[in-house]
């Protein structure tokens, strides 16, 4: 187990005076490498696992579970064979049985599943042409995740039976790297993508359901699998006038964040229109300063109260997301955080907000009224 000491308990910087305001400590501080860390991310498959998170760094997946009092342990570390990967994201999946995956791509395009029960290797995709940006899984069907690529493609997988069911790309697609993707939280059939393009992109799997079915069971070889090429996503929007490097469904609504400082929540108007632009409602605008370089992830917690985004100078500022006008419920700063935070995790009930960093360190923040609570 790790545990930091000589950071003290310093309170939040910053003087907020919203009723809604909460106060952060730093209880750890860990240093896994000196290469960067890009992802990090809670398991909200199972209850048994809510304090287990995982990140990712060059060839390697460390699995932490967060315990009492700040301490951190590490559960596992799988380092991958090919010395020359270097991981970009990570997510949680799970068996039709229930079992813990880690699911892991990054550089070479190659996508590992890692059976955490067993710490071995379970599926290995291939097929992307290019590095993956990103991964996300299926809430409502935990054995379905989706990766977005650099080769301009987002690709949905059983990790169950290793299939690869749809491709996402073609005439109405993106046109340069595709940064993140998210499944929606209540409809099953729709994903939202975006990229470099500058674009966000609503893609609905209702047409080919059957095919999604039909990877449930599949026993054949993978590779024999009819994967589908889906070239038209239902909605196309420029909300943003540079990269889009992340997004999350809220309900129906969508957060984005691009490298203009700040985090938009809009409403897609749905409409029979094809794969022509689509038109938006802005609803507010969280800003996140010193957020400019591309690649910095936001989170939330389980049920979409707060989001915590990262900055290029080790700065998290969180958002309350169910206030209007937006709330900023803490500003989370420490005099050795200076490292630009390339993915904030929150936890299931958003009392602890981890970040981690391009310095390869992990930091720790709960809540001080949930500390006293605990120790009371």
């Amino acid at each position: 187990m790790a545990k930091v000491y000589g950071l003290g308990n310093e309170p939040v910087v910053g003087s907020l005076t919203s009723s809604k305001k909460k106060d952060y400590r730093i209880t750890n501080r860990l240093q896994e490498g000196k290469r960067p860390l890009y992802a990090i991310v809670f398991n909200f498959l199972d209850s048994r696992y809510f304090n287990v998170f995982a990140t990712v760094g060059l060839n390697r997946v460390t699995v932490y579970q967060c315990l009492e009092g700040g301490v951190i342990a590490v559960l596992q570390s799988y380092v991958d064979d090919d010395k020359d990967e270097s991981f970009y994201t990570v997510s949680w999946a799970c068996s039709v049985d229930g079992t813990p995956f880690v699911v892991a791509g990054g550089l070479t395009g190659v996508i590992r599943v890692i059976d955490a029960g067993n710490e071995k290797i379970h599926k290995t995709f291939v097929g992307h042409g290019d590095s993956i940006n990103e991964i996300r899984t299926q809430q409502l069907k935990p054995s379905l995740i989706v990766s977005a690529s650099k080769d301009e493609s987002v690709r949905i997988w059983n990790v169950h039976t290793g299939v690869c069911i749809l491709i996402l790309a073609g005439a109405g697609g993106h046109r340069n790297e595709v940064l993140s993707v998210d499944f929606h939280p209540s409809d099953v059939y729709r994903l939202a993508s975006c990229g470099m393009d500058s674009t966000v992109k609503i893609w609905s799997m209702k047409e080919f359901w059957p095919y999604v079915e039909k990877s449930f069971t599949w026993t054949d070889l993978p590779s024999k699998f009819p994967t589908k090429y889906v070239q038209f996503p239902i909605f196309n929007v420029t909300v943003h006038t540079n990269y889009v490097d992340c997004t999350r469904w809220l309900g129906d609504f969508i957060l984005s964040k691009s490298v203009d400082n700040e985090i938009v929540l809009w409403e897609p108007k749905l409409k029979e229109q094809g794969p022509g632009e689509g038109a938006v409602d802005i609803l507010q605008k969280y800003p996140c300063p010193e957020c400019d370089i591309w690649f910095m992830k936001f989170s939330c917690d389980f049920h979409y109260n707060s989001a915590a985004i990262g900055n290029r100078e080790g700065k998290i500022f969180v958002w309350e997301l169910q206030s209007s006008p937006p709330v900023l419920i803490a500003k989370l700063s420490h005099p050795q955080s200076k490292s630009a935070i390339r993915q904030t995790a929150t936890s299931f009930d958003g009392s602890t907000i981890l970040s981690c960093c391009e310095d390869g360190t992990i930091w720790r923040w709960d809540d001080v009224t949930a500390i006293a609570s605990s120790s009371g």
